[in-house]
């Protein structure tokens, strides 16, 4: 399975990236953590030291060969895991895109163009890959994410962390991705809950998961310890997990 996370800034996307692939390969299975922000924070999520996080070798443009129905890559899949792939906790595999590391580069269009090569080749062997998205919608404008079998837009309750789930469920709607929905985070009270429930009913979207407001996810943060690992986190941990399972379910009818 290959999943999308994707939101507003600060909706708590690389967190709960995080939290999905480590606790996917605490159940066995070959997770591939795809970081796909140009500002990147998924590998001191998932665990990493920050000196290692921060050395991550994006795969290079060069890998990256255009073909008919979109990019793909000039080498077997497993071989740019092996080269590129940095081993996080638990046996989670990370990949990165790739960061501006000067001013005035221009535009990020080679590393949309690796990102989309590498999910589509890392549909095969089971995997289960999670690209945690940065908060512009330019990964859906550029179709970049057109390859995963599911996108989660993750949403605070209120309006404008639900306006960006609209817009982004628009875009999304236009490409062919066979499951879209959405998880409510960082609830406070069954009046949060109520109201992204009812959101959800009124556009037609399907809620697959709902993430309690934790004091503790944001002590871990503070303490660059992944949720998985910090004592008093358990209540998302919980809930993160509830959302795996959901998504593991089938696609439900009308």
């Amino acid at each position: 399975m290959r999943l999308a996370v994707a939101g507003k800034g600060g909706a708590g996307k690389t967190t709960i990236s995080a939290t999905l692939a480590r606790l996917a390969a605490r159940s066995g299975a070959s997770v591939v953590a795809v970081d796909a922000d140009a500002n990147p924070n998924l590998g001191v999520a998932l665990g990493l030291a920050a000196q290692i996080a921060g050395t991550l070798d994006p795969v290079a443009p060069a890998l990256v060969s255009r073909r008919l129905g979109g990019a793909a890559l000039t080498l077997p899949v497993d071989d740019v895991l092996h080269r590129h792939a940095v081993s996080a906790p638990d046996g989670v595999r990370l990949l990165g895109m790739g960061a501006p590391a000067h001013a005035e580069e221009g535009c990020l269009c080679a590393a949309h163009a690796v990102v989309s090569a590498l999910l589509g080749d890392l549909g095969d062997g089971g995997r289960f890959v999670v690209v945690d998205m940065e908060a512009s919608p330019e990964h859906l404008s550029r179709g970049t994410v057109r390859h995963v079998d599911a996108v989660c837009l993750v949403a605070e309750p209120y309006y404008r962390s639900l306006e960006t789930v609209r817009r982004m469920a628009g875009l999304v709607a236009e490409l062919p991705v066979p499951r879209v929905v959405v998880v409510a985070n960082k609830l406070r009270s069954p009046l949060d809950r109520e109201a992204v429930a009812e959101f959800c009913d009124r556009h037609g979207y399907e809620l697959a998961g709902v993430v309690p407001w934790t004091d503790a996810v944001g002590a871990a943060d503070r303490r660059r310890v992944p949720v998985v690992d910090q004592p008093g986190c358990e209540p998302f941990v919980d809930a993160v997990a509830a959302l795996a399972a959901a998504l593991r379910a089938p696609i439900s009818g009308p």
